[in-house]
């Protein structure tokens, strides 16, 4: 029989607002809060612990409930008042999952295709663009994203709300920028860094060998790292007033032009 919570004093409901709004209590405690049903089942397909669960009877039933539990997973029944106290987005779906983070170092990414496409988003500070970013990156599906000198960890519950589960659902590391060229430069796969300076234009550059696109932050874009391991530089033409586009719009037709390259192969 699930538990059920009705006080939204009680010590479990803190834990869940403290999860969702402390980068260092998610870190400390190595676990995260999922919400919603597609990115709880996201989560659980890419292998993610589910240790708790909460959920609003007046809007999932028990029955639903068993597809995301084990018999480890701890199981609340709870208000509509709690819900609605501890559900981030608003939603209606009448879930939220307390699950067990993963590593995310160099070293756990295990790049099974030969001539890999692998994202790199240096700096990447606002959750949404992270999210939109990983979003962009599953459509395309990349064989790896790496996220160098990041700002934000992946599991702020606006990168999983803004990936729509993406996160979920792509090999991801976080490094250094020098530790992240390092790391290409041993697997050869050569590094194309979206820069405006002494660039070509991006659909005239090779991209279907090994490749890793670079994009950075809109107001600094990329460090001199980045400059100086470039392969070759590349840019988007900018045939408006504006000098730059959002990143995740400028990743997606990186990454849709090595696809289009590669005749869309996965």
């Amino acid at each position: 029989m699930p538990k059920k919570i009705s006080s939204l004093q009680n010590s479990r409901v803190k834990y869940i607002l403290q999860l969702s709004e402390k980068t260092k209590r998610r870190k400390a405690e190595g676990v995260f809060v999922i919400e919603g049903r597609r990115e709880l089942s996201l989560a659980i397909k890419g292998g993610y612990e589910i240790q708790s669960l909460f959920y609003d009877p007046t809007l999932i039933d028990e029955l639903n409930i068993k597809d995301y539990m084990t018999e480890k997973t701890d199981v609340s029944l709870i208000s509509s008042k709690i819900y609605n106290k501890i559900a981030y987005r608003g939603s209606t779906e009448g879930v939220i999952a307390i699950a067990k983070n993963r590593t995310h170092t160099l070293n756990d990414l295990d790049l099974k295709s030969e001539e890999p496409l692998i994202l790199v988003v240096e700096s990447a500070e606002k959750p949404g663009n992270v999210g939109a970013l990983l979003r962009t990156a599953d459509a395309a599906k990349v064989d790896a994203v790496i996220i160098a000198n990041p700002k934000t960890d992946f599991y702020n519950p606006n990168v999983i709300r803004s990936s729509v589960g993406g996160v979920f659902t792509i090999p991801i590391a976080t490094a250094s920028s020098a530790e992240t060229i390092d790391f290409l430069n041993e697997k050869k796969i050569a590094i194309f860094s979206a820069i405006l300076q002494q660039s070509e234009i991006y659909d005239k550059v090779n991209l279907k060998l090994a490749s890793a696109i670079v994009v950075g932050t809109e107001s600094t874009g990329l460090s001199q790292k980045w400059h100086s391991a470039a392969c070759k530089k590349i840019r988007i033409p900018m045939m408006g007033l504006l000098d730059s586009i959002n990143v995740s719009v400028a990743a997606g037709i990186l990454l849709y032009e090595a696809r289009r390259q590669r005749k869309f192969s996965i």
